[in-house]
This record gives structure tokens, sequence and C-alpha cells, in this order.
């Protein structure tokens, strides 16, 4: 079985690296500048950014569907960032390195199964989860801060 991870569409984050801060804050957002590496990974292209790029840190709705999962919370986008990255069968270098909790969705989006993965443990988690047919679909997200890092699907 082979899975696919994929960045998200930069296209509704690109207007927001013109605003000025005063109109990101009522967007729930803001401008950032990378300090450390790692620490600031891209939600599109699925990789740490380099110290000084400029990033947007905005609340993001990772889990739209209409159950009590519904979910969002923050992430950061690379202004750098122009298409979506493609993985199958490859854990993206900005979840390789961190501990994981996948969480397993039905096609209805609930939740259905659950993994934590250390560094490392990622492929293996994800094909067990994988392997039940119930799950459509895993979110990842980083174990320490709790956001959302990227969608698994079947490829």
């Amino acid at each position: 079985m082979t899975y696919r991870i994929d960045g998200l569409d930069p296209a509704p984050f690109r207007p927001l690296f013109s605003l000025a801060e005063a109109e990101l804050a009522p967007r729930r957002a803001r401008r950032v500048v990378a300090d450390v590496r790692p620490g600031f990974p891209c939600r599109v292209s699925l990789e740490d950014a380099e110290r000084g790029e400029s990033l947007i840190l905005v609340h993001h709705v990772s889990h739209a569907a209409e159950t009590p999962f519904h979910s969002s919370y923050a992430i950061y986008v690379r202004e750098a960032a122009t298409a979506p990255a493609s993985y199958v069968d490859e854990i993206p270098s900005a979840l390789r390195t961190r501990a994981l909790g996948l969480r397993g969705f039905d096609a209805e989006g609930m939740l259905r199964a659950a993994a934590l993965a250390a560094p490392g443990e990622a492929d293996a988690a994800i094909r067990s989860l994988l392997a039940r047919p119930e799950i459509a679909s895993i979110h990842a997200h980083n174990a320490a801060a709790g956001c959302f890092a990227a969608k698994i699907v079947r490829d």
C-alpha cells in the first residue's frame, strides 16, 4: 500500500504576505522571521524555514468536517513556498524529525484510531493506520505543540 503526503495549496496564503501587520491581525495572522532551524515548519513545502526566512503564522482549519472533531490551529507558511510539496511513501523532513500524533479519520470525518510516532517511526505508524479499512485519511500533528503538520491519504 502506498500513501501520499501533500503540502497545502499556497494560493489562499499568498495575499497575506502583502498585508501590513494591522491588516493581518483581524485575520488571526502574524508575520514572523525564522530565528532557528528547525523550528518553523512550513505546511506548504513541508520543510523547516531557514534562519532569516519570512513566514506567516496563521490560524488554519485543518479538519473542516461537520463533526465533533472539527479542528483548527496555527500553522506556518513560508513566503518562498510557491507550490505544494508531494511525497509518496516518504516522510517529509519537517515531519521526519518530530514526534507526531497521527489521527485516523473515516470518510465522515470521525476519529477512528490514533497513534503516536517518535522521530523515525512515522512510516510504520502510517502504514498500520491505513491498513484499517475504515481509515480514509490521517492527520499528522506535531505531538508537542499540537499543530497540524500534514494530511496523509492512500495513493
